[in-house]
């Protein structure tokens, strides 16, 4: 029997509701904020939640140094890499200068709070 059940994602940052609204729109769900501004969420049908709690303070992380390490980052599949890139910016990521993927199979970026997440290429194989 499980201890417990429906593990959320929460992401620390200086505003939930922007943070949430960025993830809402690139992966096409719905967000929710509360009014005070402390947490917001990011949802969709059949996965669960990301969440945003507001830190004051909040310093991003520095990738890949480890002076403020990244802790975690957000992987998300897309069909063509370059089509997306242009619609993630849009949305307010920035384009890391750091891109490791040697064969272009991920590409990384910086979500608006400065946590790291990576345009990855599916495979239908």
């Amino acid at each position: 029997m499980a201890i417990a059940r429906k593990p959320s994602i929460v992401l620390d940052c200086p505003d939930p509701a922007a943070l949430a609204t960025f993830y809402a729109a690139m992966l096409d769900w719905q967000h929710t904020a509360d009014d005070d501004g402390s947490w917001a969420e990011a949802y969709g049908e059949g996965w669960p939640p990301l969440c945003f709690q507001r830190a004051d303070g909040y310093r991003a992380p520095e990738w890949p140094g480890q002076e403020h390490p990244q802790q975690m980052h957000l992987d998300v599949w897309v069909d063509d890499i370059p089509a997306a890139e242009p619609q993630v910016l849009a949305l307010g990521a920035t384009l890391h200068e750091h891109q490791p993927s040697t064969d272009g199979g991920f590409r990384v970026f910086l979500d608006p709070a400065g946590h790291p997440f990576c345009l990855c290429r599916a495979n239908d194989g």
